[in-house]
């Protein structure tokens, strides 16, 4: 059965999402290759990509990614991004079918879901 081993999203600048990425969200970087335009980060088992939008490509930056990041404590979370100046398209909430999410932009305002999953199952 085929797993996934990685996504990629797709950015403008590519120093400015790997600063994001690494310091910001606090995932380890595998490596970043300017020339390449290219990025990747160790995010549990899937890596994330980074990649450097082609002029072909633009329309697939600042958009929602389907992409969700698990978070132990979701307000703590939501808290310190914020105080960083992290953009949200939607705050921490729960949602009838049990799950606790935040909309969490990065600086192309590519959408990511934070969810803290430990409050489906736990």
């Amino acid at each position: 059965m085929p797993t996934i081993a990685y996504v990629n999203v797709f950015t403008r600048d590519l120093a400015r999402a790997v600063a994001f990425f690494e310091q910001t969200l606090g995932l380890a970087k595998e490596f970043a290759d300017p020339k390449l335009g290219y990025a990747s980060f160790v995010a549990g088992p899937v890596r994330l990509g980074v990649a450097v939008a082609a002029p072909e490509q633009a329309h697939y930056v600042g958009r929602q990614t389907g992409i969700g990041f698990d978070v132990a404590d979701l307000d703590a979370e939501y808290a310190r991004l914020v105080a960083l100046g992290v953009g949200f398209e939607a705050p921490p909430q729960r949602y009838p079918w049990g799950g606790y999410m935040a909309l969490v932009k990065d600086p192309d305002s590519n959408i990511y879901y934070l969810d803290q999953t430990s409050v489906m199952h736990g």
